[in-house]
């Protein structure tokens, strides 16, 4: 007994002790922390990459930013799926050079909607999806995970149909359509299992990924000879001249293919896999620095990836006729000449057509170089797709699967409707789906941008990390555009359909929609100010009980322990069962003593 008293009183000093230590940090620390100061790891998280200490005075390490380097490649490879792709060669086809401004323009709001995700991250030790379990009541909550599994489905879907045309492809049709997709199945589950070996080695093994795609692509590029002054005059030049509705609806379609719902909450998952003590003011905002800088060179790697793709298409396919390449794929020999009909209209590619011109125009090595890289990409996603479902369904739901569970439940609802197309219809139909499900995870993005931004937003969440006015108008302002983007993608997929059947429930489901954005962006304000009233109650009752020691103490419900930081302007580090408030020397226990 005397024994138990002494171990309590030895641990009570150390906790003292503690609040010592950390005196004047501003960052709040909200995530529970073991006693080591460690935060809980997660699923893929069994082991942590360390950082190098630094002491010199350099703003920058070399060092460091190897250490740091990973989430933000594993966050690119979103940037780079079959659905990309597709919208990619399109542009090109479609619009020329056109275009590039605006894919330029989604890929930096996608790196600050990035930025946003890896700070909170950072900062709080805990993950979007996380966040939002501790914010949002159950039927929202609920509502919202389901929205993001929709989208996580959709990309699936899209990586799926990828890789099988990419096995049609390389095996020169041997391996029918459905063959492909049964395929994906079993290399997916194969992949998967690489972070056994270690968490770089799974990194280095994407990195491996992205350069594959990156020397095909680039292949394709070198053997096209883009005009440059053109590839110029359309990246940086805000202006599309001739343009009509199909070039705008392209331009929409870039912008819902490249900006994904799921990899928000990827991102904010993938930094906690990194050693940084969030105790430390210094280490949080260098880890800030550097994850900021890996994430930009990571994307600026998928833009001239997908820069490589749209010129390949814009140089040699813009304005071309269906006749004028049947013509050059019957002179070449090709198998493929009937998919392009005998008339005058304006050629239309995918990644499967994509692939098969290139053969007629260039040699049957650019047909299987294009579909190796095609491979790439659909492996990839595919994988990090996987990893999107996990960290939301932990999240969300505070639910554990293993990897096999996960990957079985979210591919097997990816791979019946795309295997039920491949079998009973043709490579149309299945490169078809790919608009819709691109209008599918335009539709889940506002589910993505206010958690993160208003998240991000909270001083009392990110204290001295918190967004300043003008990342909190632009994100704002991303929020309504996106949403009237994905106003008009609906009204235009639907109004192609010809059926008022449709119309009326397109009408009802977009009134739900907008209904519920709402509710996200008014309630989430209601909720907090709730829980920040309730807290200042219960930081007053710290002040008021007085211990033996001189310190205080209070005995609190867990629930106020997660929150209880939000009320104070200083540094709330959580420990075992125990929140230490460091100014005032005082602390509560979560529960009974």
């Amino acid at each position: 007994m005397n024994g138990g008293r002494a171990e309590d009183a030895s641990e009570r000093k150390a906790v003292i002790q503690t609040t010592h230590t950390h005196r004047g940090f501003t960052a709040p620390s909200v995530f529970p922390q073991n006693p080591n100061n460690e935060e809980f790891a997660s699923t893929y998280f069994d082991q942590r990459v360390c950082v190098p200490e630094d002491d010199s005075k350099k703003c920058f390490s070399f060092r460091k930013l190897w250490a740091f380097t990973g989430p933000g490649f594993l966050m690119s490879i979103a940037y780079l799926d079959p659905g990309n792709i597709e919208s990619d060669l399109q542009s090109g086809a479609k619009a020329g050079f056109k275009l590039l401004w605006v894919l330029l323009g989604a890929t930096i709001i996608g790196l600050l909607l990035q930025r946003l995700a890896a700070r909170l991250g950072v900062v709080t030790g805990m993950h979007l999806a996380e966040v939002c379990h501790r914010q949002y009541r159950t039927v929202p909550r609920i509502i919202l995970w389901l929205m993001v599994e929709l989208a996580i489905i959709g990309s699936d879907m899209q990586e799926v149909i990828g890789c099988a045309i990419a096995f049609n492809l390389l095996s020169s049709g041997r391996i029918p359509l459905w063959g492909g997709v049964l395929i994906t199945i079993i290399d997916t589950f194969v992949f998967l299992f690489l972070d056994k070996y270690g968490l770089r080695k799974l990194e280095a093994f994407f990195g491996l990924l992205i350069s594959i795609m990156a020397i095909t692509f680039g292949y394709e590029y070198v053997t096209v000879r883009p005009d440059q002054g053109e590839l110029l005059k359309g990246m940086f030049v805000p202006y599309c001249e001739d343009c009509g509705s199909t070039q705008l609806v392209q331009a929409v379609g870039i912008v819902g293919a490249v900006i994904m719902p799921h990899n928000i909450y990827l991102h904010s998952a993938l930094v906690k896999s990194r050693e940084v003590d969030r105790s430390n003011k210094k280490e949080v905002k260098e880890a800030n620095k550097y994850f900021f800088i890996e994430s930009t060179v990571a994307l600026f790697i998928s833009f001239l990836i997908n820069v490589f793709v749209v010129a390949v298409f814009a140089e040699a396919f813009y304005k071309s006729t269906n006749m004028e390449v049947y013509n050059v794929c019957n002179q070449t020999g090709s198998p493929h000449s009937h998919l392009f009909p005998q008339n005058n209209e304006t050629l239309e590619v995918d990644i499967y057509k994509g692939g098969v011109v290139l053969g007629c125009f260039f040699g049957p090595a650019a047909l299987y170089i294009w579909a190796i890289g095609i491979l790439a990409a659909g492996q990839s996603s595919t994988m990090t797709g996987t990893y999107s479902g996990q960290f939301v369904m932990e999240g969300f739901l505070n639910l554990r699967w293993s990897r096999f569970a996960r990957v079985l439940l979210t591919r097997s609802i990816a791979i019946i409707p795309t295997l039920l197309v491949a079998i009973f219809q043709d490579v149309h139909r299945l490169t078809g789906m790919n608009d819709f499900l691109n209008v599918l995870q335009s539709m889940q993005l506002p589910f993505a941008l206010i958690p993160i931004l208003t998240f991000t937003s909270l001083p009392s969440l990110m204290s001295d990390f918190a967004n300043g006015r003008v990342f909190k108008v632009g994100g704002g302002l991303v929020i309504l555009v996106v949403c009237a983007i994905n106003m008009y993608f609906v009204v235009n997929y639907v109004s192609s359909l010809h059926s008022v059947g449709l119309y009326v429930l397109a009408a009802f489901f977009s009134i739900t929609y907008l209904t519920f954005v709402g509710y996200l962006v008014c309630e989430e304000k209601n909720q907090l100010d709730k829980k920040l009233q309730n807290n200042s109650e219960y930081i007053k009752e710290c002040k008021k009980n007085t211990a033996v020691d001189g310190s205080i103490e209070v005995f609190l419900p867990h629930s106020y322990c997660d929150f209880l930081c939000f009320a104070s302007k200083n540094s709330a580090i959580r420990i075992k069962n125990t929140l230490i408030i460091p100014e005032g020397n005082y602390f509560c226990y979560c529960g009974s003593k």
